[in-house]
């Protein structure tokens, strides 16, 4: 298990999850899969027992992950409930794309024309400030 990266931009315990929920939408946590215990996560990532006990209990009410004291987490076997998170996982940085593309005024269409263009970039080519032709004037 590799560890998070964790950033300033929101709760810890909710960056776990993210984590976690990530892990599964890539096929990389099975439904069922057994997940580490929240101190052996603690001792993992580096992080207070505490946040993971919140990270815990958020991913049990959210539905990601199922606690039994005697078998530990599991991630869900509810399919259903799976599907509804990623749509949600994948919804939320939407909507706050559009939130700030219509914060400036770029028209649905302009966007739509961006991500056309940018989509199948390469992440490299993305993040590269030195890559003028991502500099065009919008």
């Amino acid at each position: 298990m590799k560890e998070i990266k964790f950033n300033s931009n929101s709760p810890i315990y909710l960056q776990i999850s993210k984590y976690f929920e990530s892990k599964v939408f890539l096929g990389e946590l099975e439904p069922g899969s057994l997940i580490p215990s929240r101190r052996e996560l603690a001792g993992i990532f580096g992080v207070n027992l505490n946040t993971v006990q919140k990270a815990y209990s958020y991913m049990d009410d959210i539905g990601l992950i199922i606690t039994e004291k005697s078998k530990g987490s599991v991630i869900t076997n509810d399919l259903e409930r799976l599907h509804q998170l990623r749509d949600d996982y994948i919804k939320a940085p939407l909507i706050e794309f559009i939130k700030s593309m219509k914060s400036i005024n770029i028209d649905k269409e302009k966007v739509i024309d961006l991500l056309d263009k940018y989509y199948d970039k390469t992440k490299e080519d993305l993040l590269d400030d030195t890559n003028t032709e991502f500099d065009e004037e919008i």
